[in-house]
């Protein structure tokens, strides 16, 4: 049985990871951190190693992404969007 995520550490993630306003990670565009959901560009976390494929729920597998971009990723390990650095690691 899988154990459940605590919310409190969800918080504190996407706290943590937000004040440092960064780009997506998956398209490198800056984000607009006073957009809120369900606007496609608003700021969410985005498990770099999904969850699903065997990633840890750490702070140093998550990174700021915009919905859009999350939502393209999905849990596969590159997105179909290229940041303009040409990589997605």
């Amino acid at each position: 049985m899988r154990e459940g995520r605590s919310s409190a550490l969800q918080k504190r993630h996407r706290a943590r990871i937000a004040r440092s306003k960064p780009a997506c990670h998956i398209c490198g565009e800056p984000i607009d951190f006073a957009l809120r959901w369900p606007d496609p560009m608003c700021f969410v976390v985005d498990h770099i190693v999904a969850i699903a494929n065997g990633g840890a729920d750490t702070l140093d597998n998550k990174a700021a992404s915009h919905s859009r971009c999350n939502r393209a990723k999905s849990d596969k390990d590159y997105a179909p969007i290229i940041r303009r650095s040409g990589a997605l690691n």
